[in-house]
């Protein structure tokens, strides 16, 4: 190895620091973002509180005129003519607010929450910190029929995004602290902090790592610490069921997640076919909100119960307090004003609605299975449905756990829950998330995995019969070379008598010597040897070597013996792109090793 202080040492990484490989890219930065994640997560917390609360009061003051933040259920409003007026002003004050405040509080918070990610490089304006759970404690207090974990979220990440553009971080670490506090605004109102963590990383966060996992996991942790003082303890809907399946049971729960599955295409598809139409209005979108006020009082005036968040619902479905002809009026009622009123453009979350039609028709469908406990097929409804319309089926199983704190329905939610997930993926392209989003322009892919680039090491890629130029050419004779048809490369590397490296030259690099610079003679070697070029090793990975070219802007990387520096092979651009080729063909070519299949595909192989 030679001495890195000699004068014949030279810095052939361009002042690049060689990276050692490991399991992860995370450093001791994460402590600090660990520490900055608990302010996002108390601020998550009481953020959460305090949308709670302002969704009280504003029920209280419209619907029972009275200033006061205790719960009451819609069972409590009578029918009369303000049914059907105060949703319509409801949606008013929210096509304003859009209007002339900020037009991001419109929709139900979590596409708008991964658009900052994707987009906005995770920064969000202090307007949405505010309005948002203003306009959605609006939206859920005059009736509409909205949850308030989207708000939450979107307020969640707000706060965190804020707090992060007071320092200097990249937009990877304002992204992880976005999304800390979204994590830590569901905790807060669920109680469900790894369900939490789930959802960010099955929906928020794109991509797995311990940089972002363990700074979102600490807000959730302080959110659920927070909780006892804000919102009391114990799971949101407490519960314990005792139905034993026999063995077969596991596909009576599949079959669950088929139906949940079929019932989250057909309301995602209804979704945005609405939505469709509300495009056709020649009304500025202002207004919508309001016509979808109109549907929601005509729905009120039907179902009261249909109007609100619905916890108390979905306390009696897993409870069997509740009819059947309740529950299916309910159903249908709630679906119906949920389709027209998120389609319009107004404020609110979807995840509560979700709980309530996936357990109202589990509980339907449970009336017909063995042991004669609905409640039990609700909850697996519900998780189905939420994990099947969000894509989220980890974050669906470990929700339902979490807020009835019953352990041992884990594996028939696990199984429902994925079926369900299996279904809507092969029904539709794109989820009730990410469909709004691509009606943007913004194409989101769901799918993670290793970077091939990471994988791969250079000797794999590396071009291994690499033309040199000799260190003793002439400057006059180089630059002829270059003007003649035996130059096929535009670089080339250039060697010392001993075969090793010292330096670079292009066809860019002749063309740009005059006659003088010709005429003063001298070697090739000279002309290149104070250059400081990126070079690469045998063992170092294909992205080290794809980050070296970005590094020095050059489509060609020599690969040395770091011990001789002899030069050893080439990496250029097109063996990158060779790369991705190969990745792609592992997903696409199939082939048999045993069997008839793998025999003729061998004869065949043996003709060939």
């Amino acid at each position: 190895m030679p001495n890195p202080n000699s004068s014949t040492s030279r810095n052939f990484t361009g002042g690049l620091a060689r990276r050692e490989a490991g399991d992860f890219t995370t450093d001791r930065r994460v402590i600090l973002l660990i520490a900055m994640a608990v302010v996002v997560g108390t601020g998550g917390a009481f953020a959460a509180w305090l949308l709670v609360n302002l969704i009280a009061l504003c029920t209280n003051i419209v619907w029972f005129r009275q200033i006061s933040v205790a719960p009451h259920s819609f069972t409590e409003v009578p029918r009369s003519f303000w049914m059907l007026v105060a949703p319509i002003g409801g949606g008013l004050i929210i096509g304003l607010m859009a209007r002339f405040g900020s037009e991001k509080i419109r929709g139900h918070g979590i596409p708008e929450a991964i658009e900052a990610i994707l987009i906005g490089g995770s920064r969000m304006s202090p307007k949405v910190a505010i309005l948002k759970p203003l306009s959605s404690a609006i939206s859920i207090g005059t009736g509409g029929p909205f949850g308030a974990e989207g708000p939450i979220i979107m307020t969640g990440g707000a706060i965190g995004s804020l707090f992060a553009q007071f320092f200097h971080m990249t937009s990877a670490e304002r992204k992880t602290l976005l999304v800390a506090g979204a994590a830590a605004g569901m905790t807060a109102i669920f109680g469900t902090p790894i369900a939490a963590v789930m959802l960010a990383v099955e929906l928020l966060l794109f991509e797995w790592k311990p940089r972002s996992f363990i700074p979102v996991a600490f807000a959730a942790c302080v959110s659920i610490c927070w909780r006892p003082l804000l919102f009391g303890t114990g799971p949101l809907f407490p519960t314990s069921f005792h139905l034993q399946l026999p063995w077969w049971g596991i596909f009576l729960c599949a079959g669950m997640g088929i139906v949940s599955g079929l019932q989250s295409g057909l309301l995602t598809t209804l979704l945005y076919k609405i939505e469709d139409a509300f495009d056709l209005l020649s009304i500025h979108w202002m207004w919508w909100p309001a016509i979808g006020g109109i549907a929601i009082g005509i729905g009120g005036f039907i179902e009261p119960r249909a109007l609100g968040v619905g916890y108390d619902i979905v306390s009696d479905l897993l409870h069997d307090h509740i009819t059947a002809e309740a529950v299916i009026a309910i159903l249908l009622v709630k679906s119906a004003i949920w389709l027209v009123a998120l389609s319009s453009g107004t404020s609110g979350g979807v995840l509560a609605p979700l709980l309530i039609f996936g357990g109202a028709l589990g509980w339907l469908v449970g009336l017909y299975m063995p042991g004669n406990e609905p409640g039990f097929w609700a909850l697996l409804g519900m998780a189905a449905m939420m994990g099947g319309t969000m894509r989220a089926p980890l974050t669906g199983t470990f929700f339902a756990v979490e807020i009835t704190g019953d352990i041992h329905t884990l594996v028939p939610l696990l199984a429902a829950t994925v079926v369900a997930y299996s279904v809507t993926v092969l029904l539709l392209k794109r989820s009730i998330l990410t469909e709004k989003i691509a009606r943007r322009g913004q194409h989101i892919t769901r799918e993670y995995g290793i970077d091939p680039f990471e994988l791969t090491r250079a000797r794999d890629i590396m071009t291994m019969a690499v033309d040199c130029l000799p260190g003793a050419m002439q400057i006059a004779d180089a630059y002829a070379f270059f003007g003649s048809e035996q130059s096929i490369h535009r670089t080339y590397p250039v060697t010392d008598a001993q075969q090793r490296l010292i330096g670079v030259v292009s066809r860019s690099d002749a063309l740009s010597w005059n006659v003088h610079t010709i005429g003063e003679g001298g070697t090739l070697g000279d002309k290149v040897s104070d250059s400081s070029i990126p070079v690469g090793h045998p063992e170092d990975t294909v992205g080290f070597i794809a980050d070296l070219m970005l590094k020095g802007d050059t489509g060609r990387i020599p690969i040395t013996d770091p011990d001789t520096r002899f030069v050893v092979g080439l990496i250029t651009r097109k063996d990158l792109l060779h790369l991705r080729s190969a990745t792609r063909s592992s997903e696409d070519h199939r082939s048999a090793f045993f069997g008839m299949e793998a025999y003729r595909q061998q004869k065949g192989e043996l003709r060939s």
